[in-house]
């Protein structure tokens, strides 16, 4: 439940929800405080964020029920902690969002073929979240693909999530017939994810130069820093890394992701400065 539930959050809404929010402040904080914060930490966090204490508890129960999060006091004071699959699903997380990776024509393609009987539609829907989160396409409803450097991770996750029984998964070259470049852009929907860059670029390329310029306090970085990731996270798992040759004129993927770095370098130190201070003041 909560590996669907946490693939929902990264791949859902472009409307940023406080339980968004959440699991960002969590993924950030929590795993170097012994995976734990506390309610109180929590809660005055998200008033950084603008968030009220009403929304960020119906939002923290709704996590829990979810099992994103399980309840646990330290020391006497209520807190929560992250599930274990959750934890794994930030590890992928961390190298999706943080070390992108841009594949080569010579990598070839990964297939994956499924057929799985109506009785099991919730197989079938899990498989399908999981592929779509870790960069598939669809060439028909049951055969899917993406860029061969992706197979450790395609594996490990399939093998993780207990689906390997449910597909056969191929590697090879695409060899004829048509063009290729044109065949990428019926198997994923490139024209979405390029709005979904631009509007990125739109939002926060005007603050680029007062963030690196250090102009921000450490409350103002973690309160720029927290949306700014909620909102990045979800791309790197739209995106396949497929070649530049085979992506589309006017691509702003790679702009984008430049655009993440330099904020990302600029704030990530003085927001968990910030969080830091809270959480243990």
């Amino acid at each position: 439940m909560a590996t669907e539930t946490y693939a929902g959050e990264m791949l859902g809404s472009r409307e940023t929800q406080p339980r968004q929010l959440i699991v960002t402040i969590f993924g950030l904080y929590a795993r170097a405080e012994r995976n734990w914060l506390s309610v109180a930490s929590v809660v005055k966090l998200m008033a950084d964020l603008g968030v009220d204490g009403p929304a960020v508890r119906s939002s923290i129960s709704r996590l829990k029920r979810r099992g994103l999060l399980h309840s646990e006091r330290h020391a006497g004071a209520a807190g929560y902690s992250l599930s274990e699959s959750t934890l794994d699903l930030l590890a992928e997380g961390d190298i999706r969002i943080f070390e992108r990776s841009r594949s080569e024509v010579g990598d070839g393609w990964i297939l994956v073929v499924f057929s799985i009987p109506e009785v099991e539609r919730d197989k079938r829907h899990a498989l399908r979240t999981t592929l779509t989160r870790l960069g598939f396409g669809t060439v028909s409803p049951g055969v899917w693909i993406a860029p061969g450097n992706l197979m450790r991770e395609v594996r490990h996750t399939l093998e993780r999530r207990n689906l390997v029984s449910y597909v056969d998964v191929f590697r090879g070259d695409h060899l004829a017939f048509g063009d290729l470049r044109a065949k990428v852009r019926t198997w994923w929907n490139f024209e979405e994810l390029n709005t979904l860059y631009a509007d990125f670029l739109v939002r926060y390329r005007p603050a680029l130069h007062r963030v690196t310029a250090g102009k921000l306090t450490p409350c103002q970085a973690f309160t720029k820093y927290v949306p700014l990731l909620t909102e990045w996270r979800r791309l790197p798992y739209r995106d396949p890394g497929l070649p530049l040759s085979l992506l589309p004129p006017g691509w702003k993927g790679e702009t984008a992701g430049e655009l993440f770095d330099k904020l990302n370098r600029a704030l990530s130190g003085p927001a968990r400065e910030h969080a830091t201070e809270v959480m243990h003041g």
